[in-house]
């Protein structure tokens, strides 16, 4: 009873960034995203009878804690599914990914531990039930199902049955470009969990970031539709500088950004102001990606790579959904 899957990770340009339920991880608006060819996880799961707990190994090395307890948890709802409750798992999961870094490892990574385990013990679901069951790991983790521009619709069901993602546009529908800043490759101090949790219980800016998401997706979908990539770079930027101001209205007040996070940025505008189209976004966490096109590459590339403080620049076209390996 074995499956091995990859999943690539995913980066929102209009953000999901609150719950309306923890347990089920239902999110308080929609979220739209573009796949990323570079950046993935690959997962192998085997079920096995000599087992008497699952073990969880990232990049060869056998995992505890909280990081555990979530995966364990994750395997309870596949087995619940598939009727095999008293069988536990090896998970070997290799996370090309810096890990809470704000890259989202944990899409990549529980798209692909929902895709390897359900295919070893023998469920065969749709992309849009494995979305669904998916998203009970990590929230953006089920936009990583799907390749091209996707989008979690929030749903309005108590039991999450129709808080799911769909696909926008498949992969090949329009040739955008990220390029992934890194600053830092180590651990957030404030977890985006907990970040989500106390903006919405303590931040007055918050109302005022759910009134706003309906229109600028409306706008997004609209920008992809008509591939305007000045409106959907303006609208991303946009959407991400008013969820990070969230954070700054909660009580404690938080930023996830670094010094050089704000250079990054204003090295981008300052690149825009002079005639080339490159805009940034940013998910919690202080690393920026850059969204581009194919034809500013070098130039995007060459000035993003000569900022003091920026330790690599990887490029990324868009990526594939769930593969099996």
């Amino acid at each position: 009873m074995k499956g091995t899957a990859k999943a690539h990770t995913n980066i929102a340009l209009i953000k999901y960034w609150g719950k309306r339920n923890d347990a089920l991880i239902l999110p308080t608006n929609s979220s739209l995203s573009l796949t990323l060819d570079g950046f993935y996880t690959k997962t192998t799961v085997e079920f096995r009878r000599d087992l008497s707990s699952d073990l969880f190994l990232l990049n060869d090395q056998a995992v505890s804690g909280q990081a555990y307890e979530r995966v364990s948890r994750f395997l309870d709802l596949v087995r619940k599914l598939s009727g095999e409750e008293n069988i536990y798992a090896e998970v070997n999961s290799r996370n090309e990914v810096p890990t809470a870094a704000g890259f989202a490892s944990s899409a990549s990574g529980f798209a692909a531990l929902a895709a390897a385990s359900t295919r070893a013990i023998g469920l065969e679901l749709s992309d849009e039930e494995l979305s669904i069951l998916t998203r009970q790991g990590s929230g953006s983790a089920c936009r990583s199902i799907y390749g091209g521009f996707v989008e979690w619709q929030m749903g309005e069901r108590e039991d999450g049955l129709d808080s799911r993602a769909v696909q926008v546009a498949p992969e090949d529908y329009w040739d955008v470009r990220v390029a992934a800043v890194e600053l830092s490759s180590t651990m957030k101090k404030v977890s985006s969990r907990e970040g989500m949790k106390r903006t919405v219980d303590t931040s007055p800016f918050y109302s005022g970031w759910l009134e706003a998401i309906p229109n600028d997706l409306m706008q997004l979908k609209a920008a992809i539709k008509e591939k305007d990539f000045e409106k959907l770079g303006a609208i991303a930027e946009a959407n991400c500088l008013k969820m990070h101001a969230t954070t700054l209205g909660a009580n404690p007040p938080f930023t996830y950004w670094h010094d050089t996070t704000v250079r990054v940025m204003h090295a981008i505008q300052e690149m825009r102001s002079k005639g080339i189209p490159v805009f940034f976004t940013i998910d919690a966490g202080p690393n920026v990606k850059a969204l581009y096109l194919p034809e500013h590459e070098e130039v995007v590339k060459s000035m993003l790579e000569n900022i003091p403080g920026v330790t690599s620049v990887t490029l990324s076209r868009t990526g594939k959904g769930i593969s099996y390996l």
